[in-house]
C-alpha cells in the first residue's frame, strides 16, 4: 500500500510514493514503473521545441522506432513575452513553439510519456529571451513578498500556466513536470538570487498548483545536483540533472548519479533531464545505472552526427535496456 507523504525511507529502499497525498492512481502508477526500472532499464527520450517535431522524426527514420519520452517546451505560453524589443533568434523559437500543446495531447493519445520544460520569461520586465538573467531586471527573490509588483506577475503567470496543465488533469495525463531547471545556476532569472530564493520559489508553485488548483497528474521532477538549494523531499518526486558532455562520449554517468543521489537522505528515483551525446546503452546494463530516462535535447544534438552518430543512436534504440515507445506497458 502507498504510504504517506511524511514516509522515511528504509536503508535502501527506493521512494515511489508521490509526494502530493492526492495524486492520481495515473500518477502512482508511473512512478511505480519508473522504480521498478531503475537499475534495469532506461526510457529513451527526446525533447521537441517546435511544432514540426523533426527530432521525433529523424530518430523514426534512423532507429524504425519513437522514444518512450518526449519532453515539449513552453516557452511561447509565457504571458509576459516582449514583442517589442526582441530579436529573430528570439522570434523564432517563440513563432516556432507556438501551439505545441497540440503535439502533447498527439502524444498523450498514444500513451507516451510527457514531460514538460518551461523556459519562462520573466514575468515583469526584460527583452529578448527574458528567462535569461542577462535579459531581464526581475528580481525573484521580490516576488516571494506578498503583496509586490513581482510576485502579483509571478502568481498571475503561475496561474496561467496551471490553467493549461488542467486539462491534462481532467483527462488523467501523468506529466514528469520540470519546472525552474538548471536551479544550480544563475544564468535563469528564478535562479539568481540563490538557494533560499529557488526553494522558495519551487515550494510556492507546488502549493499553488497542487492545493490551490488541484493538479493531481504532475510528477515533480527537481533539476539540480546542488543540495543547499534543494527544496525538501516532501515537495519532489523525482531528483534530475542536466549534463552536455563531449561529443561522441557515450558514458553511463554513474559519478554523476552518485553526487546526484547526495541531495537527498531519501532514496529518490533519478533521471537525466537533457543531455547532448546521449549515454552507451551497453555501457548502461554493464554498470547497471540507475538512470529511468534520458532526454537528448534538441536541434543539432538529435539531427545532426555532431554529438551522436547514427550507428549509436540505432543501438541504444535496439538494446535491451533501452525502452522505446512500442515497449511501453499501458500506464494511463
Amino acid at each position: 500500500m502507498p504510504g504517506n507523504r511524511n514516509e522515511i525511507a528504509k536503508e535502501g529502499t527506493l521512494m515511489t510514493t508521490p509526494c502530493n497525498p492526492n495524486a492520481l492512481p495515473c500518477v502512482r502508477r508511473m512512478m511505480e514503473y519508473l522504480g521498478n526500472l531503475s537499475g534495469k532499464g532506461i526510457l529513451t527520450g527526446q525533447h521537441t521545441k517546435t511544432r514540426a517535431m523533426e527530432e521525433l522524426h529523424h530518430i523514426e527514420k534512423i532507429t524504425g522506432k519513437q522514444p518512450a519520452l518526449l519532453g515539449f517546451e513552453l516557452l511561447s505560453y509565457s504571458p509576459n513575452i516582449n514583442y517589442l524589443d526582441t530579436d529573430e533568434e528570439c522570434m523564432a523559437e517563440v513563432e516556432g513553439n507556438y501551439g505545441t500543446l497540440r503535439q502533447a495531447w498527439e502524444w498523450a493519445a498514444q500513451k507516451g510519456v510527457l514531460t514538460f520544460v518551461w523556459h519562462w520569461f520573466s514575468p515583469l520586465g526584460g527583452h529578448g529571451k527574458a528567462f535569461y538573467t542577462q535579459n531581464t531586471d526581475f528580481d525573484a527573490s521580490l516576488a516571494l513578498v506578498e503583496g509586490t509588483p513581482e510576485n502579483k506577475a509571478l502568481v498571475s503567470d503561475m496561474d496561467m500556466m496551471a490553467g493549461l496543465l488542467r486539462p491534462f488533469c481532467d483527462a488523467s495525463v501523468p506529466i514528469l513536470w520540470r519546472p525552474f531547471h538548471e536551479a544550480e545556476g544563475s544564468w535563469f532569472w528564478w535562479g539568481a538570487k540563490g538557494a533560499d530564493t529557488v526553494k522558495g520559489l519551487w515550494r510556492l508553485m507546488y502549493d499553488r498548483f497542487t492545493n490551490l488548483h488541484g493538479l493531481n497528474n504532475l510528477i515533480w521532477v527537481w533539476n539540480a545536483p546542488d543540495p543547499d538549494r534543494y527544496p525538501g523531499d516532501d515537495v519532489v518526486d523525482i531528483i534530475s540533472r542536466d549534463m552536455y558532455p563531449p561529443a561522441h562520449q557515450h558514458e553511463a554517468h554513474v559519478e554523476k548519479f552518485e553526487e546526484l543521489r547526495q541531495i537527498t537522505r531519501k532514496k529518490k528515483i533519478a533521471l537525466i533531464g537533457e543531455i547532448g551525446t546521449i549515454p552507451s546503452a551497453e555501457i548502461l546494463a554493464r554498470e547497471r545505472a540507475e538512470w529511468v530516462s534520458y532526454m537528448t535535447w534538441c536541434n543539432e544534438f538529435c539531427l545532426t552526427e555532431d554529438y551522436t552518430d547514427n550507428e549509436t543512436l540505432r543501438a541504444m534504440y535496439r538494446h535491451p535496456w533501452a525502452v522505446t515507445k512500442d515497449s511501453l506497458p499501458e500506464l494511463y
